[in-house]
């Protein structure tokens, strides 16, 4: 079922740990695109924003809380990627107010955010989805990928990485003492 998203929308597969990772890449896409000033940014960047919120909002709330069951041990790094994604939000709502007429401005914004993704999606892979990997078996990586699909494409739906939900989320984790 493709929802013109790519990434996980697009993968052959429903295992959560190759489906967490096409939506990476797919990232990394979106990414280059931004980068390159003769793109329609601002449509690219509202897919982006779409996309990293719907990621992030299904991980924690179909991945992350099965994977903390199935690797207790790596309850400190699921933890950490779920402060991640508070920070990545902070960095897309900077991105998403910025002037998108100041080329400058955009792409420091961009690059704070590429930066603070990167590194998240560099832990990720390295901890969280290697433990699933070792810890779930692929029957329950298949059922876990699809909730997590399911919960991810629900949300595509609407307009999650709207400056305003992404604002409201921000406030949350301020409150909640992540960033």
């Amino acid at each position: 079922m493709s929802n013109g998203y790519g990434g996980a929308s697009t993968a052959d597969t429903d295992d959560v740990v190759e489906l967490i990772l096409a939506d990476h890449r797919e990232f990394e896409q979106l990414f280059r695109r931004l980068r390159n000033r003769e793109e329609d940014r601002a449509a690219v960047l509202a897919t982006l924003a779409d996309l990293l919120v719907a990621h992030a909002e299904a991980e924690e709330a179909e991945v992350y809380p099965a994977l903390q069951r199935k690797a207790p041990e790596e309850a400190e790094e699921i933890e950490h990627g779920t402060e991640e994604h508070s920070e990545g939000h902070e960095a897309l709502l900077e991105l998403l107010q910025a002037d998108a007429d100041d080329d400058e401005e955009f792409e420091e914004k961009l690059e704070e955010l590429v930066e603070a993704l990167n590194h998240h999606v560099d832990e990720e892979e390295r901890d969280i989805l290697n433990a699933a990997r070792e810890n779930v078996a692929d029957d329950e990586r298949a059922k876990l990928g699809r909730a997590f699909l399911e919960a991810r494409n629900r949300l595509l739906e609407g307009t999650p990485g709207d400056v305003r939900n992404v604002g409201r989320l921000v406030a949350e984790a301020r409150e909640r003492g992540e960033i």
